[in-house]
């Protein structure tokens, strides 16, 4: 482990959010902490970069930032700017109210921040803690130190980062796993407002998530938590291998003429 790790805390729940505060307190003793996280919540904004505006940082303690953006520009600031001498070592991303599992993970500002910490060089991990009766952090903040102790220690394969989902209560264990699938009952509901003008809402209706096994969801369902890589190399690699060997029509395509303006 570094002598004095730099570890980036953030998330999309805001700087004001106990989950963040329960990370940071967990993991202050492996190392030196930097807070650097949106001041609102920015839950479900994926790995939005705010471009057509400034971005303004309100300094709120030592190496304790707010940021009026995204959890993707929390990242982006404090490794670029902030920390630009010495980048850190470990950015961790968390502990998210609420899951991160299957194709949530492509919304998550959460899983995006540590994303983006990956992509500007940093280890990263996500921690999202599952709500309910008997909802606490203290588990999934245990578990974090634990991982990111042994990352600290060991690294990460390149553009690999861990992703994390802590199930109430007492967790029996821990299990390596696999994105899992799942489906909205209803995924838009449709409204009018007081004026009579048509509103929508998404993601209104419970998820349901296929049984399937190795998969995130039923690790948590059975009371473990899940440890998913993630890579950004999101290409289809058997596809593009079949497509290589029995190329369609269209990949020797060429231009007949060129266009007229």
């Amino acid at each position: 482990m570094h002598e004095r790790a730099r570890i980036l805390i953030t998330n999309d729940d805001g700087y004001t959010s106990q989950g963040i505060q329960v990370l940071a307190e967990a993991l202050k003793k492996l190392g030196e902490i930097w807070i650097v996280a949106p001041n609102r919540e920015q839950s479900a904004v994926s790995h939005a970069l705010t471009l057509h505006r400034p971005l303004r940082i309100e300094r709120l303690g030592t190496r304790r930032f707010a940021v009026d953006g995204t959890p993707t520009d929390c990242v982006t600031l404090a490794v670029s700017s902030l920390m630009k001498d010495t980048p850190p070592d470990l950015v961790v991303s968390g502990i998210n109210f609420g899951l991160n599992m299957g194709v949530d993970v492509h919304y998550s500002g959460t899983v995006s921040a540590a994303f983006e910490g990956v992509i500007l060089g940093s280890p990263g991990i996500a921690v999202s803690q599952q709500l309910g009766k008997g909802f606490s952090y203290d588990h999934a903040a245990s578990f974090a130190r634990e991982i990111a102790t042994w990352v600290l220690e060991n690294g990460l394969p390149p553009s690999t980062l861990l992703n994390i989902n802590c199930p109430i209560g007492r967790p029996r264990g821990v299990r390596l796993t696999r994105l899992g699938s799942r489906r909205y009952t209803e995924g838009v509901i449709a409204q009018r407002d007081p004026r009579g003008r048509r509103i929508y809402w998404i993601g209104g209706g419970e998820p349901l998530w296929d049984p399937i096994p190795g998969t995130d969801f039923p690790t948590l369902h059975e009371g473990y938590i899940s440890v998913t890589p993630l890579h950004l190399d999101m290409t289809a690699a058997s596809f593009l291998s079949d497509l290589r060997v029995d190329p369609p029509a269209w990949v020797s395509w060429e231009p007949k003429h060129a266009s007229r303006v």
